[in-house]
């Protein structure tokens, strides 16, 4: 999206996206696709604010790439959303829930691309969602209220039942530190999970690790599958 809205100019690396993130404040793509852009032409001597970009352009562009031309009807969508690797399978949530953790997820995501991935794609059934369209993004807290919220229900212990949010960018775990500062008598522990490309570079991998410790995470696993029931009970007893 960056390299078509700056007519092939510039397509920044995985690394420049990173930072971006790193900042906490893009967890929403489009948004973080039209800051991209903006910081290009800036860096060329243009200012912003006579760039006319069109936000609602960019937007329709990432969705046609994201999930394909036919946009309104999830059973033919033919981008990347249908291509892109799984990195968890529905055994990983049956092991949680044979442990009787509860669990559900606060996400960036539209609710028609979260739930193409979470039922369609991953087979899961009816699963607990807070999306986009639910909750203001991340680092605000409140989407992470309401999926608590939902699973406790009437639970005699809610107060005191802590949470653990697992999550792969600064926002995420800036969320958690902000659910803490909202609600102290609850316990709250932020799990930083490494993204596949940083792992690939072990120099890379440990910057980005301390970057997700630094915005509040407790622990930072390689991959979410490592947070297993076990460690999760861990991590709550410590």
């Amino acid at each position: 999206t960056v390299e078509q809205f700056t007519h092939g100019a510039y397509r920044p690396t995985a690394a420049e996206i990173d930072r971006l993130k790193g900042e906490g404040r893009w967890n929403n793509d489009w948004e973080g696709s039209q800051e991209l852009i903006y910081r290009y032409f800036e860096s060329q001597g243009k200012v912003r604010s006579q760039l006319n970009l069109n936000y609602d352009e960019i937007v329709a562009f990432f969705q046609s790439r994201y999930r394909g031309p036919n946009q309104g009807d999830a059973s033919q969508w033919t981008g990347y959303i249908t291509q892109e690797p799984l990195l968890v399978d529905a055994a990983y949530f049956d092991q949680l829930t044979a442990a009787g953790i509860a669990w559900g997820f606060f996400s960036g995501a539209t609710r028609g691309s979260a739930c193409f991935v979470l039922e369609q794609r991953l087979g899961l059934v009816d699963p607990l969602l807070i999306a986009m369209e639910d909750a203001p993004g991340k680092p605000d807290p409140a989407g992470l209220f309401a999926v608590v919220n939902e699973l406790e229900g009437d639970h005699p212990d809610r107060v005191t039942l802590p949470v653990t949010y697992a999550g792969d960018t600064v926002a995420d775990m800036q969320t958690v530190r902000a659910a803490q500062a909202a609600d102290p008598e609850r316990r709250w522990v932020g799990v930083g999970v490494l993204p596949p490309h940083v792992l690939v570079d072990a120099a890379y991998a440990e910057q980005y690790r301390q970057s997700l410790l630094e915005a509040g995470a407790t622990v930072v696993v390689p991959h979410i599958t490592a947070l297993t029931a076990e460690q999760i009970n861990a991590l709550l007893m410590d």
